[in-house]
């Protein structure tokens, strides 16, 4: 059996907050509950599992999206009001076309680093 993930536990300041605004960003289905988690399912049967902590880690998340999925995100955000970079540091305001395709990060309400490209890393 070839090893895949499954679901990643993701600390937040807001569990249900935290799984709503990464829901609705990415275009995915509302969050479900699972025990005490707020659940997010992403593709394949991966899940990111969000529960709320008293201190959360920055955390860095990536998404391989389609070109129209990377504008619909973007469309999102801007109608949001949250800004974007071109790079995880901050420093370049927008998104980049640095590896044959588009990238963005943005950061979610616990701090976390959210970055979407519609091509992988070579």
């Amino acid at each position: 059996m070839a090893v895949e993930l499954n679901h990643t536990i993701v600390h937040a300041g807001d569990q249900d907050a935290e799984a709503a605004f990464v829901a609705d960003v990415l275009g995915l289905p509302a969050p479900t509950r699972y025990g005490p988690f707020t659940v997010v399912a992403v593709a394949n049967g991966v899940s990111l599992d969000f529960m709320t902590s008293g201190e959360t880690t920055a955390q860095h998340y990536a998404f391989l999206i389609s070109e129209r999925e990377f504008d619909d995100v973007a469309a999102r955000l801007a109608a949001g009001g949250v800004a974007t970079w071109a790079d995880p540091w901050h420093r370049r305001p927008g998104h980049n076309t640095d590896h044959g395709g588009r990238g963005m990060y943005f950061d979610s309400p616990s701090g976390h680093v959210l970055e979407v490209l519609t091509a992988p890393y070579a």
